[in-house]
């Protein structure tokens, strides 16, 4: 009989494990990330020891974090990645510090050499990217004060694990067990990494976009779906061979490419691949956990978990209320970036090999760090369920929360720039609306200004039941992210389907999303400010104001008009161009007829020299 191969094999009980566990702990309340880990530690070693090759699967699992981290890049355009500078590199350099100097000097305190110290504070002081990442995303922080903080503490860490692990071979070196590194050898190390981030930075900026366009015109989604793949790949191997950080690489990639037209088919291409990856890294790290470390010195290693947590509780709570984060936030902040992180393994396994400390000190320390992933999901719910609802009602000033149903015919889902104005002219017609945000800051300040809003994500289908969902007439979708407000769309259809839904659409691709579930009433944010300024510069030029309106006015007809015949060929590039230039052709003919008739019309009194004497 034929063997079934490996690969085969270990694949079915990964898949088999996932299947089982994940859904389970989601049943439980215990979230996705515990049950890959709880499937992990089933199939690993120490439970039914159906796979041994832990740490080969540890380092291919590794790349669900890189491409986490370039799908979060493709959602950061480089202008708002240079507005992040100072608390990336101001907030994030005083968690790293803070953190790592008081870890190195407890362990310093209890005997351990400096070296050893330095690197497990080091080490300790990261944390993890994708379960931060993942908590901050499934409860819709990001765009908040201590979503936007937390991430760029995370972004700071993976930039500060590229000198932590230059600084290895150097610590090494002074334990007496490596050769000198020669000046020679430093320097072309340093060239070599200096032109691998230039030839990213000038390979994106240069030659993805033609690339991509040449491979998407080719009319064949698989190879663009390969494209994609290789694009990460190839990043990461570059910033492989030179020692540094692969998820940065892709990560710096994304951000490059955060502003190309092909940002959205990316993100839908590599988004499977992600989630696939990022699970069996979860399931890689329950199989990496040594409980044989764990049952040989229990108390050391639960003095490790607990004083290591217990240590960056303190600090990062401590730094949250110097950043003026809202009340309500700090706790879910100090426990999302409390825990060990990816980064972690690599630094101890390297300091391993570098001879810095021995080889149970690594797995001492990497079990230390699993066991915290392990229990933040489990503080998150903790936190949740136990501290919230006190912390709520003893600290600070307390956010206003839905307890009563309410029976407004109008509910407002985000009370940003856009929701705000409609909020107001709903008011002065005395019309009144149950308006919902999630962002605490936001909602303190629009308090002041005498505006009722209630705390709360309108994602959620309890929220938006006790909001008055199921009576209302009208739902106002106002929220600027794009993921959310798709989300509360399929979950008004699925629950409300008597509300009417008016929706705000960043840009065509949001548009055409919404269009597909159904929603007809859908304004893009910026189209009806546009044409305000249009008419301003045609005004400017000399044309009378009733026909700089009217020609505003077809303009809008027009490309409304355009949108209805695109949206057919929406998933057929080729076809699309050609419409949408079919109808620009038109538009512009159409124009010019207009031009000709008014110029016979009215007197010559808006011609070139006109122009001229207004200085124009």
């Amino acid at each position: 009989m034929t063997h079934a191969p490996a690969w085969l094999i270990n694949s079915f009980i990964y898949l088999s494990a996932a299947v089982i566990a994940v859904p389970l702990a989601k049943k439980l309340g215990l979230g996705s990330i515990i049950g890959y880990l709880a499937a992990g530690i089933g199939i690993g070693p120490w439970g039914l020891g159906l796979v041994t090759n832990v740490q080969d699967i540890l380092h291919f699992a590794e790349f669900g974090v890189v491409l986490m981290l370039f799908l979060v890049g493709l959602e950061l355009e480089p202008k708002r990645l240079w507005n992040l500078r100072r608390p990336i590199f101001g907030w994030g350099s005083a968690q790293m510090m803070a953190c790592a100097a008081i870890l190195t000097g407890v362990a310093m305190a209890f005997g351990v050499s400096w070296q050893t110290s330095l690197v497990a504070g080091l080490g300790l002081a990261l944390s993890s990217t994708a379960i931060a990442l993942q908590a901050i995303g499934e409860r819709n922080l990001m765009p908040t004060s201590s979503g936007q903080a937390g991430f760029s503490i995370l972004l700071f860490q993976d930039v500060a694990a590229i000198p932590i692990l230059a600084l290895l071979p150097l610590l090494g070196m002074m334990a007496g067990d490596n050769e000198a590194v020669t000046h020679a050898h430093r320097a072309l190390e340093a060239i070599k990494t200096v032109a691998v981030i230039g030839a990213i930075i000038l390979g994106g900026r240069l030659l993805l976009r033609p690339l991509l366009r040449w491979i998407a015109n080719s009319g064949t989604p698989e190879i663009f779906t390969a494209a994609s793949l290789l694009l990460v790949v190839g990043i990461a191997a570059l910033m492989q061979f030179v020692g540094l950080s692969m998820a940065l690489g892709a990560f710096l990639a994304g951000v490059l490419l955060a502003e190309s037209e092909y940002r959205r088919e990316l993100e839908t291409d590599i988004e499977p691949f992600k989630g696939l990856l990022l699970g069996l890294f979860f399931i890689a790290v329950g199989m990496s956990i040594d409980f044989g470390v764990l049952m040989k010195s229990p108390g050391l290693m639960l003095a490790i978990l607990l004083g290591f947590l217990g240590l960056k509780l303190v600090v990062i709570y401590g730094l949250a209320r110097l950043m003026k984060l809202p009340y309500q936030e700090r706790p879910v902040f100090a426990v999302l970036l409390a825990q060990g992180g990816e980064f972690a393994f690599v630094v101890f396994q390297a300091a391993a090999g570098a001879n810095v400390f021995s080889n149970d000190t690594a797995s001492l320390l990497i079990g230390a760090v699993a066991l915290s992933m392990l229990l933040s999901p489990l503080l998150l719910i903790a936190v949740d369920k136990l501290l919230l609802p006190r912390y709520a009602k003893h600290r600070g000033p307390q956010l206003e929360e839905i307890s009563e149903q309410q029976q407004e015919p109008i509910i407002i889902a985000g009370f940003g720039r856009y929701g705000q104005i409609i909020g107001r002219m709903l008011s002065a017609q005395g019309m009144s609306a149950t308006v919902l945000d999630h962002d605490a800051d936001m909602i303190e300040t629009v308090r002041s200004f005498g505006y009722r809003v209630f705390y709360g994500d309108a994602t959620r289908l309890d929220l938006l039941r006790t909001a008055g969902a199921a009576t209302a007439k009208i739902l106002v979708l106002a929220v600027d992210d794009v993921e959310q407000s798709i989300k509360i769309v399929d979950l008004v259809r699925e629950n409300f389907p008597q509300l009417q839904i008016v929706a705000r659409a960043r840009d065509v691709t949001h548009w055409n999303a919404l269009r597909d579930r159904g929603v007809t009433h859908v304004e893009r944010e910026v189209f009806e400010s546009s044409l305000r300024s249009a008419r301003t510069v045609l005004e400017l030029l000399g044309q009378p104001p009733h026909e700089a309106r009217q020609t505003a006015m077809r303009f809008r007809q027009h490309n409304i008009e355009l949108f209805e015949r695109m949206y057919p060929h929406r998933k057929d590039r080729s076809k699309l161009i050609a419409v949408a230039t079919q109808g620009r052709l038109q538009l512009e003919e159409q124009m010019a007829q207009e031009r000709e008739q008014l110029a016979q019309r009215r007197p010559a009194r808006w011609n070139e020299e006109n122009i001229k004497e207004k200085g124009l």
